[in-house]
């Protein structure tokens, strides 16, 4: 039995059982895939994969056993080079943090740029998506940490740890007409075109929900990704914007006016994630504590260790 072999295996079961895509993600041919499943099978006795043919059409009951040890064998042996890595070499290494685009452009500068001043031969490789992007990249490894809003307290393989709250603001070009009519309400706000987050980014659920619950119907005449995007077309007299306080600046957005919105839709968590099976390094650590000051290492050990389900904010 081979680490290669059960590499293939995982690989064929997240492609949806296609061989082909599974030996082009692994930079190798599709013959050379089946040859080293059915080789696998041979040495187990079992039947991992039904087929039609040389298709493969299903996990067998004994494949699904088989499959959840390669998961598991497969990720110790990816924490033992972390371990051995993070020992011979402290001060080198490579940290991938999955985020959001606001996160990323509004969160994370300030706490980069302290941990390159500590850590300063550690590469950084940052990757921006959807929360649900976000925690399948944890997932499946491509990412070490994640940090985002929506997602990541939904899947049982993920620690998540909540890192800090904020909440939304409604913004508008000065002179529009809802900001002569305070105090800011939903139903005011219902009666203009909006310009906020896409339906799975940035605390869009809550938004949502506030306007469900008092029988509302906005008209969101446009979403995007991206805070800038949206205060944009705010800018253009398209519409009024919602968007994360933490994306407003008051010198650099001076064409446009804030209102606090807290008081409309139900408050918001960041949270950072990793995979429960990884085995930390000492600057995950660092990174995880200059996020969230409370996330100290004490802190994500005692929460590892079930002595602490949610270390809190």
């Amino acid at each position: 039995m081979k680490l290669q072999q059960l590499r293939y295996l995982v690989e064929v079961e997240r492609r949806g059982l296609s061989v082909s895509a599974a030996a082009e993600a692994l930079f190798t041919s599709q013959p050379g895939v089946s040859k080293q499943i059915a080789l696998l099978e041979e040495e187990l006795g079992v039947t991992i994969f039904e087929r039609s043919g040389k298709r493969l059409t299903a996990v067998t009951a004994p494949g699904s056993v088989v499959l959840a040890m390669a998961g598991r064998m497969l990720s110790e042996a990816q924490n033992m080079k972390r371990v051995g890595a993070d020992y011979a070499a402290e001060s080198s290494g490579m940290l991938s943090i999955a985020t959001t685009h606001t996160q990323a452009r509004y969160t994370l500068p300030p706490v980069i740029q302290r941990f390159v001043q500590r850590h300063p031969a550690i590469r950084l490789h940052i990757q921006q998506g959807s929360p649900l992007q976000v925690a399948n990249w944890i997932l499946d490894g491509s990412a070490d940490l994640g940090i985002a809003t929506e997602a990541l307290d939904r899947h049982a393989e993920l620690v998540s740890l909540p890192c800090f709250q904020w909440a939304h603001l409604v913004v508008a070009p000065h002179g529009h007409p809802l900001l002569a009519q305070p105090p800011l309400t939903l139903a005011a706000l219902a009666e203009f075109p909006l310009i906020t987050y896409d339906a799975t980014f940035t605390g869009r659920s809550h938004i949502d929900r506030a306007f469900e619950r008092q029988g509302l119907r906005p008209d969101v005449m446009l979403t995007a990704i991206d805070s800038d995007v949206i205060k944009t077309y705010v800018g253009l007299g398209l519409g009024v914007g919602i968007i994360a306080e933490m994306a407003f600046d008051a010198l650099r957005d001076d064409a446009l006016a804030a209102m606090p919105a807290s008081h409309l839709f139900e408050g918001n968590t960041t949270r950072a994630a990793f995979r429960r099976d990884l085995w930390l390094r000492g600057y995950d650590y660092d990174f995880l504590e200059l996020l969230a000051p409370q996330l100290t290492r004490r802190t994500v050990e005692a929460t590892l260790k079930g002595e602490g389900a949610d270390p809190g904010l």
